[in-house]
């Protein structure tokens, strides 16, 4: 009972973040819903057992990705906000229209259809798939070169940035 609770609480959050972002004009605003999104993200995560994933949300997206998005945003210094809500035009139409026959189609698969269209069965490691031990031991032993790949094509675009931006101080 407490899981079912749980779901509707961050998935109302989720999808209430989701619609305030990307109808505010202001765009730090749409960031910090993004932020609230990806918290109520990370609370789905953790509901289905996958920590690590859950974990990864919050450092990956909330922090380092939405650090970046701030930056720019202060960057372009975007002042005529104005602008952005004055028009109403054939694109804005349009969109309304698609995301409502979007919602319409998800609400009759949902509630007429009903189970029948989502009955996928479990797996019985399921649980066990988001892990940090399960992860770590194929990221570790099957997957351990394409890891160091990574890792090392991440130091050489590190280098590559310092000694841009090192040379364009100068």
């Amino acid at each position: 009972m407490l899981e079912i609770f749980l779901f509707i609480f961050f998935a109302v959050i989720a999808v209430a973040s989701a619609v305030i972002m990307i109808t505010r004009a202001n765009p730090v605003i749409s960031a910090i819903f993004l932020i609230i999104n990806f918290f109520a993200l990370a609370g789905l995560y953790l509901i289905l057992n996958a920590q690590f994933i859950a974990v990864l949300q919050i450092l990956v997206y909330a922090g380092a990705i939405m650090v970046l998005f701030v930056f720019v945003i202060m960057l372009l210094n975007l002042g005529d906000e104005e602008a952005l809500t004055d028009k109403f035009n054939l694109k804005r139409i349009t969109a309304i229209s698609v995301g409502g026959v979007i919602f319409l189609q998800l609400a009759y698969i949902i509630l007429v259809k009903g189970n029948s269209v989502i009955n996928i069965p479990q797996s019985n490691n399921s649980v066990e798939a988001g892990k940090v031990e399960s992860i770590g031991m194929k990221l570790f032993t099957t997957y351990l070169i394409p890891f160091e790949i990574t890792s090392m094509l991440l130091i050489a675009a590190i280098i590559g940035a310092v000694v841009l931006a090192k040379r364009n101080f100068e």
